[in-house]
């Protein structure tokens, strides 16, 4: 009988043990590739104040939206969009109560740095960075969060029908830069944030803000790691350190601290 109580509390501690012990062990979390940097140096001021250092999974809003749904264990969700918020809330992947909107961002079109066309502070003529046969590279508009604003921009623009034939679809917004930075695609959309990081892309024009919707990145305590310790880093996020950080690498910080 002692045997089969241990082999049962054994068993429990498997089933309802792992997940604690792996928090315990820090907090991970899943965050739009636009982040990337930025949270980066987020974690090593985390950690300064006291706590372990955080573990990142950096990939399309989409993506993880959908390895949180699959069972993937976070601790922290940070979208690009809200489309894909709503659809991990509607699934009950996130604590609703601690959602918020915390960045914006704003869309540019990049060249590489060998192409000379002038610079303009609004809309490019795409048609002509693209020459004959050239691919704009974007964020997959079919899920990817930067892809699905330069749609919706694209569309109220008139550009679509022309344009979108000629896409390169990347999984994310830097798998997107890169192909303009390797010199695959003439131009590219991508988040203003993500141009500071390349010295061999240039930004030679601005998607008009009120083509698309607002782009905004809403964070939320996932539902399966909802412990005070995932709390307060959502805190510490939304917090002065952490949003000057974000200031400093180019995102519009939303609300108050």
């Amino acid at each position: 009988m002692r045997r089969v109580l241990a082999s049962g509390l054994l068993l429990l501690s498997v089933l309802f043990g792992s997940a604690p012990q792996a928090y315990a062990e820090g907090l991970t979390v899943f965050a739009a590739a636009s982040l990337t940097d930025v949270l980066k140096q987020v974690s090593v001021r985390w950690q300064a104040s006291g706590h372990e250092a955080l573990r990142f999974n950096f990939a399309a809003s989409s993506t993880l939206a959908r390895q949180l749904d699959q069972g993937a264990m976070a601790s922290i969700f940070a979208s690009a969009d809200r489309q894909w918020m709503d659809w991990a809330a509607t699934r009950h992947l996130i604590a609703a109560e601690t959602r918020r909107d915390l960045l914006g961002n704003k869309l540019v079109v990049v060249a590489p740095a060998s192409n000379l066309t002038p610079a303009t502070q609004g809309m490019p003529d795409l048609i002509a960075l693209l020459g004959a046969d050239g691919r704009l590279a974007v964020g997959d508009p079919g899920h990817v969060p930067v892809g699905i604003y330069t749609r919706q921009s694209l569309i109220s623009l008139g550009l679509w029908p022309r344009l979108e034939p000629r896409l390169a679809r990347a999984d994310n917004v830097r798998s997107a830069l890169q192909l303009v930075a390797r010199g695959e695609a003439p131009a590219g959309i991508v988040y203003a944030t993500d141009t500071a990081l390349l010295p061999n892309v240039r930004v030679v024009g601005v998607i008009p803000d009120a083509s698309h919707e607002p782009i905004v990145y809403p964070f939320a305590v996932t539902r399966a790691g909802d412990m005070p310790e995932a709390r307060a880093l959502l805190g510490f996020l939304a917090g002065p350190e952490a949003r000057a950080l974000f200031q400093a690498a180019g995102f519009q910080v939303l609300g108050t601290p």
